[in-house]
């Protein structure tokens, strides 16, 4: 088992944890800002089941059908992540709509509290070690899963402080209102969700900065070569793909500009990680006069 896959695997026992306390906060208080916190809970449970499903396929070779891999496979986790989280918004809104005419007073206020804050904090540890190692592992599922939970601390948090202000003040409309402001907050985090994981599966270029590093690689291991343009790039789950002309004196031999290349290629995993590299070699007829120069 790779570590990704571990990671979803505690993800999935972390979400059954905090969304059994959220869900017992709810029970003995009545609740309907615990009620949406602790639906938007169920979520994490499916999300960490749908990206260890992604996660399995990701991880699987090339083959005939797939010549360039199954990455892809995490994105779609993600997507599949953020259509429930809009559902679940709805879901919320709905109970909102039922308890706003005929709200009731809280029970159990400081065991409701107890319960979610304890949730609460084991989602914010794991959230953060989820963001930290998606990022450093490039794997889209761990950071959409990581951001998700985080979300839920941000919620959570501001959950918990309406619950104490409905009973200190006594305006029980306060459950349903800070509910209402939980679904909303719910479907912003799944909108942005939904646009990260569909600009990857439409293949959108890398970010600025990993092109800078890219364009900086290039220049300094291509000497011999003249410029390199028509740079393109695209993201596949922990893979970057690299396509790229390269200009070398008409004369220079066949060797001497495969040499080149495997020198680029080096600089290029040193700078992004794993990467699938394309390289056009053409005679400096075709230069360009633009795109990256090439350090002498």
């Amino acid at each position: 088992m790779n570590r990704s896959m571990k990671v979803a695997w505690g993800t999935l026992g972390v979400s059954l944890v905090v969304v059994s306390l959220k869900f017992a906060a709810w029970w003995v208080t009545g609740s309907v800002a615990l009620y949406s916190d602790a639906l938007e809970c169920i979520i994490n449970v499916v999300a960490a089941c749908t990206a260890l499903i992604a996660l399995n396929i990701s991880r699987k070779p090339a083959d005939a059908d797939h010549p360039y891999g199954h990455q892809k496979a995490e994105y779609f986790s993600a997507v599949v992540e953020g259509v429930m989280i809009l559902g679940t918004a709805v879901a919320i809104l709905h109970e909102v709509y039922n308890v706003w005419s005929n709200p009731h007073p809280l029970e159990a206020p400081l065991q409701g509290i107890a319960l979610n804050g304890v949730a609460t904090l084991i989602n914010a540890g794991w959230g953060w070690f989820m963001v930290r190692v998606g990022r450093r592992w490039k794997s889209p599922a761990l950071l959409a899963g990581g951001k998700h939970v985080l979300t839920d601390v941000w919620t959570s948090g501001g959950v918990l402080t309406g619950f104490v202000l409905v009973n200190v003040t006594g305006i029980l409309h306060l459950d349903p209102l800070i509910a209402c402001l939980v679904a909303l907050n719910i479907v912003w985090t799944g909108y942005a969700m939904l646009r990260d994981s569909v600009g990857a599966l439409m293949d959108q270029a890398a970010d600025p900065e990993v092109l800078t590093r890219m364009r900086s690689a290039i220049s300094a291991n291509a000497t011999g070569a003249i410029e390199a343009h028509d740079l393109r790039t695209r993201q596949a789950g922990d893979v970057t793909f690299v396509e790229f002309h390269l200009v070398v004196p008409a004369r220079m031999a066949v060797e001497d500009a495969h040499v080149i290349c495997d020198r680029i290629e080096a600089g290029l995993r040193e700078a992004v990680g794993e990467a699938v590299i394309h390289i056009h070699v053409e005679p400096e007829g075709k230069a360009k006069h633009h795109g990256v120069v090439v350090l002498s």
